[in-house]
């Protein structure tokens, strides 16, 4: 029975281990949502290995004065997937139902390539690939390095604990219009990011009362 068993178990971790390898490369041309996160066709994926600060956050610079580095993570991702083929191995997928996934364009490492310039860390949580150049980074004060910012992680955690700025909208009116590097994107009850999305009026966000009035206000429908 013993044997029986071990055998059991080594077919249940084999099938588990080939129904990651299972998953078919991903190819094509992305396009990014922020940072660490971006979309190949119809696919959504998250790169493994990497955690870049988040669309609304800001840093401190070598002055102390703050800029918007969370938008200038996502446009440094642009730059190194622009007009390039990408060719990802998924990993897994995260409780969001992304891939986590490695990624490549003409042989760069796209992970690699964010922490060593500084517009993301080492996640350190599932993984130490990118720890030493995270190191080199640091040391030459680069990107997020050159200042002071909280990691990305705590910053999620500490807008999860934060109240909403407005706790709700007009009567009906239940649709967020949330401005962030992506643009002007509208969340509707049930999506996967909208109890998340805090809306400031101060930063020009608002309420609608409906899609078709935030898309002729200006805004597009988040995709999840």
């Amino acid at each position: 029975m013993g044997t029986i068993r071990h055998l059991l178990a080594l077919v249940i971790l084999c099938a588990a281990v080939l129904g990651v390898q299972a998953a078919e490369p991903l190819a094509g041309r992305a396009q990014v949502s922020d940072g660490d996160t971006l979309r190949l066709g119809e696919a959504r994926l998250r790169l493994h290995g990497i955690d870049a600060p988040e669309s609304d956050q800001r840093c401190a610079d070598a002055s102390g004065a703050e800029w918007a580095c969370g938008a200038w993570s996502a446009a440094v991702l642009r730059d190194l997937v622009a007009g390039r083929d990408l060719s990802c191995a998924p990993i897994e997928r995260d409780r969001y139902g992304r891939w986590v996934a490695r990624c490549t364009a003409g042989g760069t490492d796209i992970g690699a390539a964010m922490v060593a310039t500084g517009a993301a860390v080492a996640y350190r949580r599932y993984g130490a690939d990118y720890v030493a150049l995270e190191a080199v980074a640091r040391s030459e004060r680069r990107g997020i390095w050159a200042g002071a910012f909280v990691a990305p992680e705590d910053h999620r955690a500490a807008a999860r604990a934060k109240p909403q700025t407005v706790a709700a909208g007009p009567a009906g009116c239940t649709i967020k219009g949330n401005i962030s590097a992506s643009g002007r994107i509208f969340h509707s009850p049930g999506q996967l990011d909208y109890d998340r999305v805090v809306i400031d009026p101060a930063r020009g966000e608002r309420w609608f009362c409906s899609a078709s009035a935030a898309r002729a206000a200006g805004w597009r429908a988040a995709r999840r």
